[in-house]
């Protein structure tokens, strides 16, 4: 279920990047940033490196400069995916860390943000991190939601989305190649009631958003323009 394309171009991570602040949410520890005053708020889902990734929060900033109160959380408590870790295999860690303990653990964040005045609240997951945005996309928990390359979303889990949902799909992607994403995009066409965007970025890997190069310019763009993309999805849902 889960290949070594998942697995490629590990973050180095460093658990003070970002403009943010750590503080625990949920009772998760978590990567914060924004003003706490907002009424919108967006969760973001790591993939299997975890909520230390420089990239992934430097996205996190991205979406508080936009105005929006957004929250990290760090789902594998302490425990993210180490590649070079030979005695513990991808499958072996996902024992531990399967998406539905995940969910279980995204909606007191939830709650603890509506019950700081938040309203209207949007999540985006990458990689795994789609998985537990998609359960949350089958309920009226969240007003609208992004996955980043995704891993392990089926098409049955598509057919139950409520919410307006953006997939942003790499051309490379062995988790969920092309064919399977425009699988997604014609499920969701044929749901009059939930909005949806799908997009299929060239010449680019599964991980792209979050793990590329600061150095590679072609690869900062892409990941810009993803970024780009959903925010302006949230813009349009989460207010």
């Amino acid at each position: 279920m889960s290949g070594p394309q998942c697995c490629e171009n590990p973050p180095t991570l460093n658990p003070s990047s970002g403009v943010g602040h750590l503080e625990k949410v949920a009772g998760l520890d978590s990567y914060v940033a924004g003003s706490p005053d907002s009424k919108s708020a967006i969760v973001f889902v790591s993939d299997i490196f975890g909520y230390d990734a420089p990239n992934l929060r430097k996205f996190a900033d991205k979406a508080a400069a936009a105005g929006y109160y957004v929250v990290v959380p760090d789902f594998f408590y302490g425990d993210p995916y180490v590649p070079d870790n030979a005695g513990r295999t991808i499958q072996i860690w996902l024992q531990d860390h399967g998406a539905a303990k995940g969910f279980e653990d995204v909606k007191p964040v939830i709650e603890s943000l509506k019950s700081k005045g938040i309203t209207a609240i949007g999540a985006v997951g990458f990689c795994w991190g789609a998985k537990v945005v998609v359960e949350l996309a089958k309920q009226d928990s969240i007003k609208a939601g992004v996955f980043c390359h995704p891993s392990f979303v089926s098409v049955d889990d598509i057919k139950e989305v409520k919410v307006p949902l953006a997939i942003l799909g790499a051309e490379i992607d062995q988790m969920s190649p092309p064919a399977v994403i425009k699988q997604f995009e014609e499920i969701l066409a044929a749901k009059p009631d939930v909005d949806a965007f799908v997009k299929i970025f060239p010449g680019v890997s599964h991980g792209w958003t979050v793990r590329y190069s600061i150095e590679d310019e072609a690869a900062v763009k892409a990941a810009e323009e993803a970024h780009k993309d959903a925010l302006e999805w949230f813009a349009k849902y989460v207010k």
